[in-house]
C-alpha cells in the first residue's frame, strides 16, 4: 500500500488514540454526556469508551487488523451519537457558542463515519490484492 493511501488509516489512528487518552485525562467532561439509562457510574462509562477507543485505534494502525478496526470505528462513531444528541439537549441553556459546538458535534459524525468506512474499504482492497499475490 502506498504512503499516501495509508495516511487516511494513520490519521484516524491518531484520532482515535488521542481521544482515548483524553477519555483518561479529561474524563469529566465525558461523565456529562453518559445517558443516564445506562447502568453504572457514569465513569466506568467513560473510561470503557477511553480503551475502546485505544483498542480501536491500535487495530486501525496494524495493517492485518486495519480492515475490522476501520469497521469497528464507524460502529463506535454510530454508537456515541446518542451522547452527542444528549450534550446538544443538555447545553441549550448555555451560551451561544457552546450550543453551535454543541450542534454541530451531530452532522460532524456522519463524514466521521464515512471516514472510517473508506478506510475499511482501502485496507480491504489492499487484502484482497495481498492474497492473490500469495496465490501465485
Amino acid at each position: 500500500m502506498r504512503t499516501d493511501a495509508r495516511l487516511p488509516a494513520w490519521l484516524l489512528t491518531g484520532l482515535l488514540g488521542a481521544g482515548g487518552v483524553i477519555h483518561f485525562a479529561v474524563p469529566g467532561p465525558y461523565d456529562g454526556l453518559i445517558p443516564s439509562f445506562l447502568p453504572g457510574s457514569p465513569r466506568v462509562w467513560t473510561y470503557g469508551s477511553g480503551v475502546l477507543e485505544l483498542a480501536i485505534g491500535a487495530a486501525v494502525a496494524h495493517p492485518t487488523t486495519r480492515r475490522r478496526g476501520a469497521q469497528a470505528a464507524a460502529l463506535l462513531f454510530v454508537a456515541v451519537f446518542p451522547a452527542n444528541i444528549k450534550m446538544a439537549i443538555d447545553w441549550s441553556d448555555r451560551s451561544l457558542p457552546a450550543q453551535a459546538i454543541a450542534y454541530a458535534r451531530l452532522p460532524l459524525q456522519v463524514p466521521l463515519v464515512l471516514w472510517a468506512l473508506s478506510v475499511a474499504r482501502t485496507a480491504g482492497r489492499h487484502e484482497q490484492r495481498e492474497q492473490r499475490q500469495l496465490r501465485r
